[in-house]
């Protein structure tokens, strides 16, 4: 029973709103509509009250900005923001800069970004307390004075990780997450955090909380998912380092769009302790955190630092292998196997031709290329990685939104997962002859069903790795060259193409660590042989593709490289290697 004082509550601000009282007082069904009217209305406050909390929080780094520039006149800033991270922490080290003036030149250009594309949703305003206390520590660790932005997800105390969520609003975190403390133990500091889209199971980047986030190379573009507000913060000059999270390439694809370089390690290289997720429990694929920067050298030295004793004791689950040195700095020849396509979504030309043009400078470098096919494509793509991520059927997800509303960029992947598993089954039958990729996905959708069917699942999932490892070792691969979806996609497309995720997907189901770099740019004559894409199925979704990447002549083309688990080293040798044949860049570390 509802007491007076929740009558009240629901009937008081009604009274300048006939059509709502009228309804509350006209049976069930009015009083359903009024309940549902009010449910959104709280949400909608919610949303509000967190953009204000946003603002403020905008305006008071804007603030400090100011007041850091007051104390430290004469800064560089320019020259700052164009210097690497192995540069600028070499000159933090030595005293030439200081961690005001690099704080402040990368809090005021975070700014300027955030203004144009939309991507820093809170401001750490604790690392001004950090600066002081660092200036007083004789030990300088690997990060020492380095400004890092966080996903996010990712918790920070004092601080909301929203998800893109309303559920998670107002849950201020009492204490940092494992990676944000052994940040700051080697001297980072963490400035702001990002943005991201709706639930993360997205490659856009908006939420209906704080916006969509835009590519500051092409506002007409995506800066991808689910690390998106990282991507663009970086591209955008506003983060010489960023943390993201991978469970579908959220690492590498907005790296992908930005043209920028990312890791995803294996799982439980990095410590995951302290991160929000509207699937926690979901042991199919394997999600992780890694390291989003400008160069490979950033991504080397984060790891580097990241995997250090303060990590192996925070996070017991976290093996405790340091960082491997002389593998990174190898220059051994390497045995590199390859693939232009992946048989499940045709490259766009750009993405095979940044293949083609890698494999022939590595090749001419002294390298062996090596042709390998990923075996049962369809079969990964379909019953390990889609019905793994959604063995539940996405109750999980949906569920989520209990009490929020959808963004209108996760749409399309929302009602599908909703409908009734019945229904998806017979959708399954009816497109099968005609659309059967399609067709595939949505019976994945359903889920497994019962707990022996995931455990079947999961047993499927060691059998292929082994099958895949096999593979490798009868090749005698180092490693592997492979697509990297793009070029960045336009808007709100990415929502209506999750399958597309299968030249990345592939490796959180084998949980190998890989990296992304950009090669290229998207050429005139890639554009009109565009024209020409027709896809493998023919089906809406390779008409969608051909549509998602159109318009991205001067945007950046990247690549994949893979190693096996706990190889993440020898994948950022590989990295290196790719990043100096294609820009003619030499190692810094």
């Amino acid at each position: 029973m509802m007491t007076q004082e929740q009558l009240w509550q629901v009937l008081e601000p009604l009274w300048g709103d006939s059509r709502a009282l009228s309804a509350l007082l006209c049976g069930s069904a009015g009083a359903i509509m009024l309940l549902k009217w009010l449910g959104r209305k709280q949400i909608q406050q919610k949303m509000e009250e967190a953009r204000r909390t946003r603002d403020l929080a905008l305006e008071r780094m804007e603030k400090a900005v100011h007041r850091l520039k007051q104390e430290n006149p004469g800064t560089q800033t320019a020259h700052i923001l164009s210097l690497t991270m192995v540069e600028l922490v070499e000159k933090l080290k030595e005293g030439s800069l200081s961690p005001e003036s690099v704080l402040y030149s990368y809090m005021g250009k975070a700014l300027e970004v955030t203004r144009e594309v939309n991507c820093v949703i809170d401001f750490i305003h604790g690392c001004e307390d950090q600066l002081q206390q660092l200036k007083k520590q004789e030990e300088k660790g690997l990060l020492y004075g380095i400004p890092v932005s966080i996903k996010d997800h990712i918790n920070c105390k004092g601080h909301v990780s929203s998800g893109g969520m309303v559920k998670f609003l107002g849950q201020v975190k009492e204490e940092d997450s494992v990676i944000v403390q052994v940040l700051k133990s080697q001297g980072a500091i963490p400035f702001v955090k990002t943005n991201i889209p709706q639930t993360m199971i997205n490659y856009d980047c908006s939420n209906l909380i704080f916006g969509q986030t835009l590519n500051p190379l092409n506002h007409q573009k995506t800066s991808g998912g689910s690390s998106g507000g990282e991507g663009a913060l970086i591209a955008g000059g506003g983060s010489i380092l960023g943390i993201g999270s991978d469970i579908a390439g959220s690492i590498r694809l907005p790296s992908s769009f930005c043209g920028l370089c990312g890791l995803k390690p294996t799982a439980d290289r990095i410590s995951k302790r302290g991160v929000v997720s509207p699937i926690v429990g979901m042991q199919s694929v394997t999600g992780m955190l890694g390291p989003m920067a400008r160069d490979v050298d950033s991504l080397a030295l984060c790891m580097k630092a990241l995997l250090c004793e303060e990590m192996f004791q925070l996070d017991p689950t976290v093996p405790p292998i340091p960082f491997d040195e002389k593998i990174y700095t190898s220059s051994k020849p390497l045995r590199i196997g390859y693939y232009e396509e992946d048989g499940y979504f045709q490259p766009s030309p750009s993405m095979k031709r940044a293949i083609q043009q890698t494999r022939k400078l590595l090749q001419d470098a002294g390298h062996t290329l090596v042709p390998f096919a990923p075996p049962k494509i369809d079969y990964v793509v379909d019953e390990l990685f889609t019905r793994g991520i959604f063995s539940d059927g996405g109750a999980h997800l949906v569920d989520c939104f209990k009490g929020d509303i959808v963004d209108p960029n996760l749409k399309s992947q929302f009602n599908t997962y909703r409908l009734p598993t019945v229904v998806k089954r017979i959708l399954a039958i009816i497109l099968k002859p005609i659309y059967p990729r399609i067709a595939r996905d949505l019976s994945a959708l359903c889920g497994v069903g019962s707990a022996k069917n995931l455990w079947d699942q999961h047993g499927a999932v060691a059998a292929y790795r082994t099958e895949f490892i096999a593979k490798w070792r009868k090749l005698r691969l180092d490693v592997i060259l492979c697509p990297m979806l793009g070029p960045a996609f336009n808007h709100g497309y990415a929502g209506k193409l999750f399958a597309a995720t299968s030249y990345t997907n592939l490796y959180n189901v084998l949980n190998f660590p890989a990296g992304v770099v950009p090669v290229s740019t998207v050429t005139r004559a890639d554009e009109e042989e565009l024209k020409l894409y027709r896809g493998y199925y023919r089906d809406p979704w390779d008409k969608r593709l051909k549509e998602a990447v159109e318009g991205a002549v001067g945007l950046p083309v990247a690549v994949q490289c893979v190693a096996l688990p706990w190889q993440e080293e020898l994948c950022l040798r590989f990295m290196k290697e790719v990043e100096i044949l294609a820009h003619g860049t030499k190692r810094n570390v």
